[in-house]
């Protein structure tokens, strides 16, 4: 099963956000960090199946965190973070082969 790796921040007034370096846009929030877990999970299916319905394109891969580390900008998010391995949901393959 591929995973996307997940950003997450929280300020001492906030909630945890969460964001995906390799899914420009997408991003969720959560009151604790199950939450923010379960969270990122329905977000990111919700935006594959979304990006599947309104783009000719492929949704993106997932890089691998070797890969994402070499990137200055997932530096430069994922400073003071927690890192969250997001597994990619099942339902993706179901859409796909409709």
């Amino acid at each position: 099963m591929r995973h996307y790796i997940a950003v997450v921040h929280k300020d001492a007034t906030s909630c945890y956000g969460v964001q995906f370096p390799d899914v420009k846009g997408v991003f969720t929030a959560g009151d604790t960090l199950d939450d923010a877990f379960q969270q990122a999970r329905e977000v990111l299916e919700f935006a594959a199946e979304s990006w599947l319905e309104d783009t000719a394109s492929e949704f993106p891969e997932p890089r691998s965190i070797d890969e994402l580390r070499r990137d200055p900008d997932f530096l430069a998010a994922s400073q003071d973070a927690i890192l969250m391995a997001i597994p990619f949901a099942p339902a993706l393959s179901r859409l796909a082969a409709e």
